[in-house]
């Protein structure tokens, strides 16, 4: 019994969305674990703006041509080749593997040596000191990414061949090593212990992944072939390499903004954003990740029911998890913060500009839980062009928001910028879809997104009355007393958009029922 559930699992889209989904949340655990510990040692201050600071250079290398750009490529290339030949795909998957670390081993080295002259213009505001000690952080977290370019092409395999629990597991393993650099290594190194946490977790990130991969039959080969296969996978590379170099760019340049204002708004900008980014990842990529091979599968049966299906119900799925969730966090945002963070050198000061930030990125929590499964679409098609253009545009706009808004507002502004752009680029990407595939049940998602809107309204005002009403029968000024408000007006609140969804008869509630009851089913049959 156990060995089918777990064959299900682990090889169907809905048991590879739940578990993207449950090792997301223990590693956002993980994750709020470490931000917590960040804050408790140093709040929002120079030194954290240092911690934060350290990852934009390997994080522009990494996330450009790696994340991302190599995974959406390599997956339906690596797919087809393997369907038609298992050992010619494993070739490709060696070369692909051998190319990058090559080229990035390079691009590593050359970021060492030039880290000094490269970190004075990403923080323009940093003083010599902090300087100093972000070169330091920088070069070891640089070594960190031959790890990962390991980690992430194994990542690939295993999606492509629908076994996600090991995938799903690196994450965890990475904030892991981070929160060992934090306890262990800070204490007896210094700051430069919180970089070997960071490596620390990229070597777990990478060995976490390979029993299953091996299981499967992957092996490593010091193999590199220029194949017309290894062409289009550069080729499909391409545009959105240029669409994640702009978004690194994007970063670099709130980086520098932030480096410019106020001490610490460059953690309080980081903070926020890792507070907001639960629920996306949690909900709307582990989704998006899980139904990619399908979508894949879809145009390459040229099968378009299929695809439109799968599309209009993850579709609406995310919007009806993230739009009551971004009404929650905007409401609840001082409450979350003080909870999560709310710790040691964390103040109050730095607990109301993280909280409002937290709310200016909470407005475009719907459309940041999009964008991952509409650029997934168009790249199922082999198009990563149309979401890189879009994405730039997008981009442009976020950089000149922030410029702006960053004067009148502070680091606040450059939540808000993030937001808007987020939103233009939603937009923009199911615009241009809807005119490319006919019918993908336009309708009915309007219809859902009108109920689950009003429904999250409801709810949102219920948790604020909550709120009010809770304040005067606990100690406000205790952790327990904040714990207990804001729990218990979350609660209030999504029991108020449960029992209106039910009432409204939404279909991602019928959803759920159904993949409840087809479990306590399997279970049933399984005993017997």
């Amino acid at each position: 019994m156990w060995h089918k559930l777990w064959f299900k699992i682990n090889n169907t889209v809905t048991g590879g969305a739940f578990l993207i989904a449950f090792f997301s949340l223990l590693s956002k655990l993980f994750g709020l674990l470490r931000e917590r510990l960040i804050a408790h040692n140093f709040g929002a201050s120079e030194l954290s703006d240092i911690y934060y600071a350290a990852f934009r250079l390997p994080d522009l290398i990494f996330n450009t041509l790696v994340l991302g750009a190599l995974t959406s490529a390599f997956i339906p290339v690596f797919q087809k080749v393997w369907l038609k030949n298992k050992k010619e795909g494993l070739l490709l998957a060696n070369s692909v593997l051998n190319l990058f670390l090559l080229l990035i081993g390079f691009l590593v080295v050359i970021a060492v040596i030039f880290t000094p002259q490269i970190v004075p213009l990403i923080t323009p505001g940093f003083a010599d000191w902090q300087l100093e000690q972000t070169v330091k952080l920088t070069r070891i977290m640089l070594l960190a990414i031959i790890f990962f370019v390991g980690s992430n092409l194994i990542g690939g395999i295993l999606n492509s061949w629908k076994r996600f629990f090991s995938f799903s597991l690196a994450a965890s393993f990475y904030n892991i090593g981070i929160i060992i650099g934090i306890i262990f290594f800070y204490p007896k190194f210094g700051l430069i212990g919180l970089a070997w946490g960071v490596f620390l977790g990229a070597f777990l990130h990478l060995i976490v992944q390979l029993p299953e991969v091996f299981k499967c039959g992957w092996r490593y080969q010091f193999f590199l072939k220029w194949t017309s296969d290894l062409k289009k996978i550069l080729k499909l590379m391409l545009p959105r390499t240029i669409g994640l170099a702009a978004g690194q760019i994007n970063l670099v340049v709130i980086t520098m903004i932030a480096s410019t204002l106020s001490a610490g708004s460059i953690a309080v900008f980081n903070l926020a954003n890792n507070l907001q980014s639960l629920p996306v990842s949690l909900f709307a990529v582990s989704l998006a990740v899980a139904v990619f091979p399908t979508f894949t599968q879809a145009v390459t049966e040229k099968n378009q029911e299929l695809f439109k299906k799968n599309f209009s119900v993850s579709l609406r799925r995310i919007l009806f998890l993230l739009i009551p969730i971004s009404v929650l966090l905007v409401i609840l945002r001082a409450q979350i913060v003080r909870i999560i963070l709310g710790t040691g050198a964390f103040d109050w000061n730095n607990t109301y500009y993280t909280a409002q930030t937290l709310g200016f990125f909470a407005l475009s929590l719907f459309a940041q839980g999009l964008i991952p499964l509409l650029a997934r679409s168009f790249y199922a098609f082999e198009d990563t062009k149309t979401p890189m253009t879009i994405s730039i545009l997008s981009i442009l706009l976020n950089i000149v928001l922030s410029w702006f808004l960053s004067h009148a507002l502070g680091v606040m502004g450059l939540a808000l910028a993030f937001s808007f752009s987020s939103i233009v680029n939603m937009l923009l990407l199911y615009i241009v879809l809807h005119f490319r595939i006919e019918h993908i049940n336009d309708t009915l998602i309007f219809n859902s997104l009108i109920k689950i809107s009003f429904n999250s309204l409801i709810a949102g005002i219920t948790t604020y009355g909550s709120l009010h009403l809770l304040a005067p029968l606990v100690n406000m000024h205790s952790f327990l007393g904040v714990f207990i408000q804001g729990c218990g007006a979350g609660l209030i609140g999504l029991l108020t958009y449960l029992i209106l969804s039910i009432l409204f008869k939404l279909d991602e509630v019928q959803i759920i029922k159904k993949l409840l009851k087809k479990f306590i089913l399997f279970f049933k049959n399984g005993q017997h």
